[in-house]
C-alpha cells in the first residue's frame, strides 16, 4: 500500500471512528434511560433530562480532553512523562537517537519531529503524537535506548515515522479525546461512590444513580477498548510493513520485537492509567490486553511476518540467554561496527531520468539509496552550518540567509525588510552567511539544512515566530521576482511553522476532487512550466500541456503564464492542499510531467519538485533516479 492509499485509508478510519463513537454513545444513553424506566417508570421529563445530561457529560468530557491536546505532539509527549532531548546533547544514547531520527527525516522528506525520552520506563516502547508532520513528536522509553542497537532503534523509529507520514497520529489524538468522554460517566460514578454520602433518602438515591453510572460507564469502557483495538491492530501491521519499507531491512525491527518478547520488562509501561489511554499509540503492547481488547497483533505473529522461519523455541532460547546477560544496545553497536557507506551526491549539473508514476511512488517511501544519500547530505554539510542549525540564537539568520536572492539588486530590497522587523544585526548575519558557507551548499542540501533547523525554530516563543513568519513572507514577496525555489522554500517554512503554532487547526484530511480545482491546477502548472523554460514560450507550453494531460486530460485550459509570476501561487495552495489523497497522487504526477516534459530534470528542478510536494504535504526523498 503506497503513501496516498494509506492516507485515504486513514481518512476512512477517521470516519469509522465517528460512527463507532456515535454507536457507543447511543448504547450508553439507552442503558441509562432503561435504568430510569425501571426505577421511576415512564417519566418523560426525567428521561429527557437524563438523556441530555448523559450527552452533555460525554460531549463536554471529549471537548475538554481534545482541548488539553490542542498543543499537538509536544503536549501529548509531556503529558505522558516525556523529557525533551537537547539538540546539543553529549549523551551517547540520546545522540544516537537524534542521529537516527534526522537520518530518517531527511531520507523520507518528513519534517524532523521533536524528541522525548520517558526516563522512568525500563520497558521497550515508543509512540508518535501530533496532528500533522509539522507538530509531530516522537517519544521513546529509556529501556528502548538502553536495550536496542542502532538497527533496532532505527526500525522502531521508522515504524513511528510511518504513523507520522500516513496521517495515523491525528486519528490517535482524536481517539484519545472522544474516548475520554465515554469514560466520564464511569469516572463520575466511581468518584461519587468513593466519597460516599449521608444516610438520608436523597443520599441513597444519589448512591443508586452513581452505581448506575458506574455500571453504564463500564459498558462505555468496554466499547472504548473495542474501538481502540479495532482501529489500532490493522494500522500496527501496516506500520510494521512501512518500517521495513523505510529501512529496507527486516532485521532491525524484528530484533526490537524479539527483545520485547524475550526481556522481562517487555513493552509494558509502569503507569497503567497513562498506558491504557495511549495504548493504541504505542509501538508495543503497553497494558497487556489480549483477545478482543488487544491493540496490537501477538508479538510472535509480528516477528514471523518479518522472519517467517522464526519459531517460539528460538524465542525461549533468547529469553534464557537475556535472563543471564541483558543486552546493551550501545555495546552491540560497538561489536558490530557502523556501516559508513553513503551514496555520493550527483554533480550540480547532472540530469536525472524520471517518470511521473515513479516520482509519485517515491512519496513517503524512501529506499536504501535515500538513507545513504541522507547520510552523505548531512556529513557533507559544512560543520559550521550544522552547528548553526542547532543553535537557538543563530538559526534565524541562517534560515533567512537561505532565502536571500543571488541577484544583488533584489537582495538589496530584501535586507531592509529583515532590518525593519528583526534588526540590523540579524540582517548583517544573514547576508554574511548567504555570501559565505551557504554558497558552498549543494542544491540537494538546502532543504535538509532547513529541516535540521526546524525543530529548533519551533521551540522559539510564539511572538518571535510570528515576527519570523512576517519577515519570511516579506522577503519572498519583494516584487515577484524571487526565484520559484526561494518562494517555495519560504512557503514551506511558513506552512510548517504555522502548523506547529496551532496544530489542531490544521488537523484535517482533504476531500476535494481534481475537477473542483481546475484553475488552481492550471496556475501551478503554468508557473512550473515557465520557471523551467523562462526563455522558450513554446517549450513552456509543451511542459504545461504535459502536466495538464496527467491530471485533467479532458479539459482544454490554455497556457497563460501568470502576470504576477510566482506570487500567483499564493491563491492556489489552500485548494490544492485540500485535495483528497488519491487526487494528490495525480497532482504530483502532473507537476513532475511539467518539470520533466522531456523525461529529464536537473538537480535544481528536482529540489523545486521536492519543495512543492512538501508544501502540499507529500514528502519526497532527497534525490530521484540519476541518469
Amino acid at each position: 500500500m503506497d503513501f496516498f492509499e494509506q492516507q485515504a485509508r486513514a481518512r476512512r478510519s477517521s470516519t469509522r471512528l465517528v460512527v463507532l463513537f456515535a454507536l457507543a454513545v447511543a448504547g450508553m444513553v439507552l442503558a441509562i434511560d432503561l435504568a430510569v424506566l425501571l426505577v421511576a417508570g415512564t417519566n418523560w421529563p426525567l428521561l429527557a433530562f437524563t438523556t441530555l445530561a448523559t450527552l452533555a457529560v460525554i460531549g463536554l468530557g471529549s471537548l475538554y480532553r481534545l482541548a488539553s491536546l490542542r498543543g499537538g505532539g509536544d503536549a501529548v509527549a509531556l503529558q505522558f512523562g516525556g523529557t525533551p532531548v537537547p539538540h546539543d546533547t553529549s549523551d551517547a544514547s540520546l545522540r544516537r537517537l537524534r542521529n537516527v531520527v534526522e537520518e530518517i527525516s531527511i531520507a523520507s522528506g518528513v519534517p524532523v519531529p521533536s524528541l522525548y525520552v520517558m526516563e522512568g520506563e525500563s520497558a521497550i516502547n515508543a509512540f508518535a503524537a501530533g496532528y500533522s508532520p509539522s507538530d509531530a513528536a516522537i517519544a521513546v522509553t529509556r529501556g528502548a535506548l538502553d536495550r536496542l542497537n542502532r538497527d533496532e532503534l532505527q526500525g522502531v523509529i521508522a515504524h513511528e515515522f510511518s504513523h507520522v507520514a500516513n496521517g495515523d497520529m491525528r486519528l490517535n489524538i482524536r481517539l484519545m479525546g472522544v474516548l475520554f468522554g465515554i469514560l466520564m460517566i464511569s469516572l463520575i460514578g466511581r468518584k461519587v461512590l468513593y466519597l460516599g454520602g449521608s444516610r438520608d433518602r436523597n443520599a441513597a438515591a444519589v448512591m443508586v444513580a452513581a452505581l448506575v453510572a458506574l455500571v453504564v460507564g463500564s459498558i462505555g469502557m468496554f466499547f472504548g477498548r473495542m474501538i481502540k483495538a479495532s482501529v489500532s491492530r490493522s494500522r500496527e501491521r501496516l506500520a510494521d510493513a512501512s518500517a521495513v519499507q523505510f529501512t529496507r531491512q527486516t532485521t532491525g525491527l524484528a530484533g526490537a520485537l524479539k527483545k520485547i518478547a524475550g526481556l522481562s520488562d517487555g513493552s509494558r509501561l509502569s503507569d497503567r492509567a497513562d498506558a491504557e489511554e495511549a495504548s493504541h499509540m504505542l509501538f508495543g503492547d503497553g497494558v497487556g490486553f489480549s483477545g478482543l481488547f488487544a491493540t496490537h497483533p501477538p508479538i510472535l505473529e509480528r516477528i514471523q511476518a518479518l522472519e517467517p522461519g522464526f519459531r517460539s523455541e528460538q524465542l525461549e532460547r533468547l529469553r534464557g540467554q537475556w535472563a543471564l546477560t541483558p543486552p546493551s544496545g550501545l555495546q552491540e553497536d560497538r561489536m558490530m561496527g557502523l556501516d559508513a557507506q553513503s551514496a555520493p551526491l550527483p554533480p550540480r549539473d547532472a540530469r536525472l531520468d524520471v517518470t511521473p508514476p515513479m516520482v509519485a511512488a517515491q512519496v513517503g517511501s524512501p529506499e536504501a539509496d535515500d538513507y545513504r544519500r541522507a547520510d552523505a547530505i548531512v556529513h557533507a554539510m559544512p560543520p559550521a552550518l550544522r552547528a548553526l542549525a542547532q543553535s537557538r540564537e543563530a538559526v534565524v539568520p541562517m534560515v533567512l540567509g537561505l532565502l536571500l536572492d543571488d541577484e544583488a539588486a533584489l537582495r538589496g530590497r530584501q535586507l531592509p525588510e529583515i532590518t525593519a522587523r528583526m534588526g540590523d544585526e540579524v540582517a548583517r548575519e544573514a547576508l554574511a552567511l548567504h555570501g559565505g558557507d551557504l554558497q558552498l551548499l549543494h542544491p540537494m542540501q538546502r532543504l535538509p539544512l532547513a529541516a535540521l533547523a526546524f525543530p529548533v525554530l519551533r521551540r522559539r516563543p510564539r511572538p518571535e515566530l510570528e515576527t519570523l513568519l512576517d519577515t519570511v513572507h516579506a522577503i519572498v514577496h519583494c516584487d515577484g521576482r524571487v526565484s520559484l525555489f526561494e518562494y517555495c522554500l519560504g512557503r514551506l517554512l511558513e506552512v510548517q511553522l504555522r502548523e506547529s503554532l496551532d496544530p489542531a487547526r490544521h488537523a484535517r484530511f482533504g476531500r476535494r476532487k481534481p475537477g473542483n480545482v481546475r484553475g488552481e491546477f492550471a496556475t501551478l502548472l503554468a508557473v512550473v512550466a515557465h520557471a523551467g523554460n523562462p526563455g522558450d514560450p513554446a517549450a513552456a507550453q509543451r511542459a504545461y500541456l504535459a502536466g495538464l494531460q496527467r491530471v485533467l486530460p479532458r479539459d482544454h485550459l490554455p497556457y497563460a503564464p501568470p502576470a504576477n509570476g510566482v506570487l500567483a501561487l499564493d491563491e492556489v495552495w489552500p485548494a490544492l492542499d485540500a485535495l483528497e489523497p488519491l487526487a494528490k497522487q495525480l497532482m504530483v504526477e502532473a507537476v513532475t510531467a511539467a518539470a520533466s516534459h522531456d523525461g529529464r530534470i536537473s538537480v535544481a528542478e528536482s529540489e523545486l519538485l521536492r519543495t512543492i510536494c512538501g508544501v502540499l504535504h507529500c514528502p519526497l526523498p532527497p534525490g530521484l533516479e540519476a541518469a
